[in-house]
């Protein structure tokens, strides 16, 4: 096997620094806009069920759950538990962006470009913003970065003949099982994963125990992960618990995300309008380099056809879906393919680097003469590839202040003062009937932090699934026993309030209002 080759597919601690070193560095950038500590909305919620070891919303995210309690116990010396949980994101882009340098290298044999790359990634807009906060995207990332890079050595192994090609493939097979575990968008990626198997080894048909081995590992995988919510949803019961996966339908519910079934929008419609949508995010993210993204799969289905064939539909079928499914940060569902567009990106610079090498008269490095003398070796490759990799990532090092000043968190305490100024106003033993977005920072602070165990707060969620009724149906229920709050965004979803009970506003619309119940209204 060729030399040069030979070091491209080594993965000793030698090649493995320059990945370290990028995996620092992106840690280093997220960390400088980390969320100081507890949010609204989804973050709250992830900030409050990773130290509880609770059960978070559809799909319920077991993976980033159990990796979020092992955070939050070793990082405890580092911050209080809304701030170990953000750290968790930093540490996940820091891995996706370490990951990203060895698979850029294994698919361009250049160290270089495998470091522009990496830290382009950390760089891009999307990607450093989701290292600022309690994500399970952040570890999507991360595991989508570490599944490629697997399946790469898999397909190198293949083509040397290596007996340990069926390790990788296996693993490959177990991180795949890990990351459905924490993100479902990991289900789309099993059609392109297959084809890329089947491109690299259609022998494996004839391999049974090499195919039940693998479903072996993600079965136990997802099995593994998956039994933390009925256990800690039963049994071992935590404080925190979304639905109730301890019973068959409860699982299967919040599981394969019931609940959202709703949100995916008609796939083929506005199809002009959803790609012009896209083009705009991707400009957004990738500045001049937008336009070379397509180019790039040229080059990887040139260079690199099977890996092509894998990144290729996963990005096709990706973006498809995000482009048609309602959310309210949808941003986050491109981090896939984003990854795939910069290992893209690097093919092309490699090629580029070659071509011009080939311009400047210039083939491999010299190698030893037959009577064992160092011939002089010659510098101008390892320097084209170094300016290769200057044009790849300089982009994203011009435009960093910008994007640090767009995804900075580094100074938002919104959630905590307004936890601040609303706990203390509460009287005692009193029902707060709230909505997700508020309803979260406060159970982080009631659960995690031990603030007002007095209070119950009543979710839209506890009244779906306790029965509960509607708002007024709760408010009937609680006048006269305790005293009744009313947490909304607006009042759009109960205009007749007013009409219904004497009531006192506490806060206004933009800090959230926060109503307090005194009464029914008498009839005049």
């Amino acid at each position: 096997m060729d030399r040069s080759v030979a070091q491209g597919r080594r993965t000793g601690p030698s090649h493995l620094a320059p990945a370290v070193v990028v995996g620092v560095l992106a840690f280093a950038t997220s960390w400088l806009a980390l969320m100081p500590g507890v949010g609204f909305w989804d973050t709250a919620e992830f900030q409050a069920v990773g130290p509880l070891l609770g059960t978070a919303h559809p799909t319920g995210f077991p993976t980033y759950v159990l990796l979020g309690w092992l955070a939050s116990v070793v990082l405890q010396p580092l911050g209080e538990p809304a701030f170990r949980m953000n750290l968790l994101s930093a540490i996940c882009v820091g891995v996706a962006a370490g990951v990203t340098v060895d698979l850029v290298r294994a698919l361009t044999r250049s160290v270089p470009i495998g470091l522009a790359a990496g830290l382009g990634l950390a760089l891009t807009p999307i990607v450093w913003a989701i290292g600022t906060r309690a994500d399970p995207h952040a570890l999507h990332l991360a595991l989508a970065a570490i599944l490629l890079r697997l399946l790469v050595a898999w397909e190198d192994r293949v083509q040397d003949g290596s007996a340990t090609a069926d390790r990788y493939l296996a693993a490959a097979a177990s991180t795949f099982g890990l990351a459905m575990g924490n993100h479902s968008l990991t289900l789309l990626l099993v059609i392109p994963v297959g084809l890329y198997v089947l491109a690299v080894d259609r022998a494996i048909l004839h391999r049974p125990r090499l195919i039940l081995a693998c479903l072996g590992a993600l079965a136990i995988t997802l099995a593994v992960v998956y039994l933390e919510l009925p256990l800690r949803a039963g049994p071992f019961r935590a404080s925190l618990v979304y639905g109730r996966p301890d019973t068959i339908d409860g699982f299967l519910y919040v599981a394969l995300a019931v609940q959202f079934v709703g949100s995916l929008l008609d796939p083929f419609g506005g199809l002009v309008g959803k790609i012009g949508a896209l083009v705009d995010l991707t400009v957004a993210q990738f500045g001049i380099l937008a336009p070379l993204i397509p180019i790039g799969f040229v080059a990887t289905a040139v260079r690199r056809p099977a890996y092509a064939l894998l990144t290729g539909p996963a990005v096709l079928i990706t973006c498809f879906f995000a482009s048609s499914y309602v959310n309210a940060d949808i941003d986050r569902y491109y981090l896939g393919p984003i990854l795939m567009a910069w290992t893209w990106l690097a093919i092309l610079a490699g090629v580029a680097a070659e071509g011009a090498l080939v311009l400047l008269g210039h083939g491999e490095p010299a190698a030893p003469s037959n009577d064992g003398d160092p011939r002089p070796v010659s510098r101008v490759p390892a320097i084209v590839a170094g300016i290769a990799a200057l044009l790849l990532v300089a982009p994203a090092l011009a435009a960093a202040d910008t994007t640090l000043t767009s995804v900075d968190r580094s100074g938002d305490r919104t959630a905590a003062v307004w936890l601040d100024h609303v706990l203390p106003v509460l009287e005692p033993n009193a029902v707060v009937i709230s909505w997700w977005s508020y309803s979260t920072p406060l159970w982080y602070a009631q659960l995690v932090e031990g603030r007002r165990p007095d209070i119950v707060i009543v979710d839209d969620r506890t009244r779906l699934d306790k029965n509960l009724g509607s708002i007024t149906d709760v408010i009937d229920a609680n006048l006269g026993r305790a005293p009744v709050y009313l947490l909304r965004e607006t009042l759009a979803a109960i205009p007749d309030l007013a009409d219904r009970y004497d009531i006192e506003y506490l806060t206004t619309e933009d800090q959230g209002l926060l109503i307090h119940v005194l009464g029914k209204r008498t009839s005049s």
